[in-house]
């Protein structure tokens, strides 16, 4: 790929998803410039290991994407020509017990950013947004060209919110923007608090696991390498219109109850369930139509939900205790 850009802000660079994009981009010859908080959403170490082979070629920020003051000095001081950007409150589930937390973060940062481009001469922007805008849809798999009017949780609604931004900022000050709506990532690095995360860990030391609901919620699960693929693609993309949404995901959907069984198969051990109810803000399933990506950005996921499980556990046997 003939990456277009030369120096580049990735922030939540020390996250699962920033980390592994970070890497990519320089193996491309780009400079990074990494932006984030480490904050103790999950366990600060984990983002510095993250980081930890990288850590000698990157151009690190810690900071606060709330912090317009500090954003304004890092542009100031570094000429981008684009902005990744990927620091977010993540996950439905504690959006709910603390939205003004996700609010102020994910809407007043991603307005800073987008500021900071407009003063600055950034003229790309790529946004990382989430298959929770398309709230509770009843048709699949989903597109985006759905109309989005039931998202049912403060995260999705931070988030259509952040591609609404994008779409003023570039109608208004001609920044191209591409809001890129991931599908359930996975993968080396991910999360603890994430499904197929806990789940081996759990599995492996023998504790239960939580099922919510009776199994049959689905998810379109997407492996980081496939992720990280349309990332790049997107922000490399020459036909750019001003404004683009794309759905990157794996394009197939999984139960509960198939991914559970697929990750004692690849743990090697038997799941103690925990049964619990179903859970307020989770959507009942996700399914990306990936035609648009596939057909402008040469998108293809290439890792089935089956063998990035088997990835992801051999990943996690070999990490220390």
């Amino acid at each position: 790929m003939n990456f277009p850009f030369k120096k580049i802000l990735v922030t939540g660079g020390a996250g699962f998803i920033g980390s592994h994009c970070s890497e990519a981009l320089l193996a491309r010859g780009v400079e990074v410039v990494v932006f984030d908080d480490f904050n103790d959403f999950y366990d600060p170490a984990l983002k510095e290991a993250n980081l930890a082979a990288i850590a000698g070629r990157i151009t690190l920020v810690r900071g606060d994407i709330r912090d317009g003051e500090l954003i304004e000095k890092t542009f100031t001081e570094h000429r981008f020509d684009a902005v990744l950007h990927l620091a977010a409150r993540a996950g439905v589930r504690p959006s709910i017990s603390d939205p003004k937390l996700y609010f102020t973060t994910n809407i007043d940062g991603t307005f800073n950013l987008l500021d900071a481009c407009r003063h600055h001469g950034v003229n790309r922007f790529i946004f990382a947004s989430s298959s929770s805008v398309y709230g509770i849809n009843e048709k699949v798999p989903f597109s985006e060209n759905d109309r989005i009017e039931r998202t049912i949780s403060p995260y999705a609604a931070t988030k259509i919110a952040g591609e609404q931004i994008c779409s003023n900022y570039s109608y208004l000050f001609g920044i191209h923007c591409a809001c890129l709506r991931f599908f359930t990532v996975y993968g080396p690095r991910q999360r603890p608090d994430l499904a197929i995360a806990k789940f081996t860990r759990a599995i492996r030391e023998g504790k239960p696991i939580d099922r919510y609901g009776d199994g049959g919620t689905a998810r379109d699960y997407t492996y980081v390498d496939d992720i990280v693929q349309g990332v790049l693609a997107a922000a490399a993309y020459t036909e750019v219109s001003p404004f683009e949404i794309f759905n990157l995901g794996g394009s197939a959907t999984t139960t509960l109850a198939e991914l559970i069984a697929m990750i004692e198969q690849a743990a090697g051990g038997k799941a103690v369930i925990r049964q619990l109810p179903d859970q307020p803000g989770d959507v009942p399933k996700t399914y990306a139509d990936v035609d648009k990506a596939r057909r402008l950005l040469g998108y293809e996921p290439h890792t089935p939900i089956r063998e990035g499980v088997r990835k992801y556990a051999a990943w996690a046997a070999a990490q220390p205790v």
